[in-house]
């Protein structure tokens, strides 16, 4: 496994470059692609969250998003295609895929392949493998193809933290410590894309996301939940992000209690004049007290959009930590929990 000198990255003058999301200035998007070509690194928009890019098949490139986010280098990246004719230059699209792949691309649906060798074994963490997708925003798709190569790339913000949806906390994080970043307004799902292997009994979740086992049984058949995905256990040689290490976490401790009646009665009885409750708009009504709104219950998609920026605002308040409840594992919601879990201790 490779060793990473984190202690390299520099002070950077970061180009900061406002992009419409859905038609794009082909001036900017050839400026941040010539970064690219040139070994640097972009902070752009996709329909999940803003990602740190860079060429996937240079390792310099790949290394300077490994110590600009502070990330282990056992922690492969997802790599970024502007098309299914791209991604199969690169990596070994199964027949299977190649019959669905309009029904999931562009798309928040990421699929471990074999890759070949054109991939930087770097962004690959030395696996035989690379989660590979292609993502569903003008600003994303635009750049890679004028880059002409697939980009690596994780989540913008710095290793453990909350991801990064808007552009405004991306420029407040990022600002000097990348060469760009491409300012497109917020992302439209604010959560990461959905994590599949393909084994014997069908496709398995490794990392839930945008897309649930609803959605993706219709085109792929049989889908089955890993207990990664639940946030169940931590594994020690991980294929795709978020299988081993604290994610999505604040800087003050969060607490969860899942089940929502006990949340409500926990915080009833103790009554916490220093602890943030970040809640459903449902719950809150309940309890007639302050709290940091996840949005209401009945739109699922809704609270995946606002649960990391709920996370920043408890940074970012005079609470000294928060509490958080929990919400049903259909749908979306079966990411909202991998997301709550990892970042949170539970109290139950």
């Amino acid at each position: 496994m490779d060793t990473i000198n984190y202690a390299m990255l520099s002070q950077l003058v970061t180009i900061i470059r406002k992009v419409d999301q859905v038609y794009p200035d082909p001036a900017v998007i050839d400026q941040a692609a010539g970064i690219i070509n040139k070994g640097g690194t972009v902070v752009f928009p996709t329909e999940t969250v803003y990602g740190l890019g860079a060429d996937a098949t240079a390792d310099s490139s790949v290394l300077n998003i490994y110590r600009a986010k502070a990330r282990p280098a056992d922690n492969p990246l997802i790599v970024h295609f502007s098309s299914l004719a791209m991604m199969r230059e690169y990596v070994h699209v199964t027949d299977d895929i190649i019959t669905v792949a309009g029904r999931i691309w562009p798309g928040p649906v990421s699929i471990i392949f074999e890759s070949s060798p054109k991939i930087s074994r770097i962004a690959r963490a030395s696996l035989q493998t690379a989660g590979s997708r292609i993502p569903a925003n003008p600003v994303a798709l635009a750049l890679i193809a004028s880059a002409g190569v697939p980009i690596a790339a994780p989540s913008a913000n710095i290793s453990t933290r909350p991801s990064i949806v808007s552009s405004s906390v991306a420029i407040e994080e990022r600002d000097g410590k990348v060469d760009m970043i491409l300012d497109a307004g917020d992302t439209f799902f604010g959560i990461e894309s959905t994590v599949l292997r393909k084994s014997n009994e069908g496709y398995e979740i490794l990392r839930p996301g945008a897309f649930g086992v609803e959605d993706l049984e219709p085109i792929l058949g049989k889908i089955i939940v890993s207990e990664a995905a639940r946030a169940a256990v931590s594994v020690d040689k991980p294929l795709t992000p978020g299988m081993k290490y604290r994610h999505y976490s604040p800087s003050k401790t969060l607490f969860r209690i899942e089940d929502k009646e006990a949340f409500l009665a926990y915080v009833e009885k103790n009554r916490m004049n220093d602890t943030a409750l970040i809640c459903s708009e449902e719950v809150a009504a309940t309890l007639g007290m302050q709290f940091i709104s996840l949005g209401s219950e009945k739109n699922l998609y809704e609270i995946a959009r606002n649960l990391f920026p709920a996370l920043r605002k408890l940074d970012a308040s005079r609470y000294e930590n928060g509490i958080i409840h929990g919400f049903p594992e259909s749908g979306i919601g079966l990411a909202i929990m991998n997301r709550i879990r990892k970042a949170s201790v539970s109290l139950q």
